[in-house]
């Protein structure tokens, strides 16, 4: 079987998402999928071209999604097609589009303290096929706080409030944000890893061991594992 995926990038430069799209293609790649990559929302157009697709990944943060863009990939992923993504790429792309949201599972509202927080990652669910050979791990770069759908199957978890990271959620009893999750949208895989600030954090190896599977999973290709 031939897996199929399209990576659409564009939106804020500042996520470098030429750069990371080209990561996610080689990763892709080089588990055997063919890999269609686009710098336009209008490869969503086409419906009945996204459902021949097994994985959909944006690497978009911010802009604008119009709804004859936004609908077909709402369509394909309710019917089977699997989504997944990273940090603003996938959950700080469209901040009008609900719909949008309601599919990943949630929205980015802040990362205190900006670039360069170190914090962990914390691997919750260790025998997930995702996490599987992935220890808790440290980052340095942005801790996504994030809105987020309760429905969603958490994986890894980062602590807030962070050191050096004060602003107005530091008030609050420490607790623990999602960073890798899972969930369905209709009958669409849906994955979610809130680290990769930069291409050089998505290839920070335990990022992209977790991405990759993620990826896998989303689009049932875990047999390519």
């Amino acid at each position: 079987m031939a897996y199929k995926a399209l990576v659409v990038w564009g939106g804020w430069d500042g996520h470098q998402p030429k750069q990371v799209a080209a990561t996610i293609e080689r990763v892709l790649t080089e588990k055997g999928f063919e890999v269609e990559v686009s710098d336009t929302l209008d490869a969503f157009l086409d419906v009945e071209k996204l459902k021949g697709l097994n994985l959909i990944v944006p690497v978009w943060t911010m802009g604008r999604i119009s709804n004859d863009q936004l609908n077909p990939v709402v369509e394909a992923v309710k019917s089977g097609v699997g989504i997944g993504g990273c940090h603003g790429g996938m959950c700080d792309s469209f901040r009008e589009a609900t719909e949008w949201q309601f599919m990943t599972g949630g929205q980015w509202v802040s990362h205190p303290g900006n670039d360069g927080v170190e914090y962990t990652v914390k691997i919750t669910q260790p025998d997930h096929f995702i996490t599987q050979g992935t220890q808790d791990y440290t980052v340095k770069s942005e801790q996504y706080y994030l809105h987020v759908d309760p429905a969603v199957k958490v994986l890894a978890t980062t602590r807030f409030p962070s050191p050096g990271a004060d602003g107005p959620h530091s008030t609050n009893d420490p607790f623990d944000m999602p960073v890798i999750w899972t969930k369905m949208y209709g009958n669409g895989r849906v994955f979610y890893h809130s680290v990769g600030h930069s291409a050089a954090t998505v290839e920070q190896p335990e990022t992209l061991q977790t991405l990759t599977r993620g990826l896998l999973w989303a689009a049932h290709a875990e047999e390519l594992a």
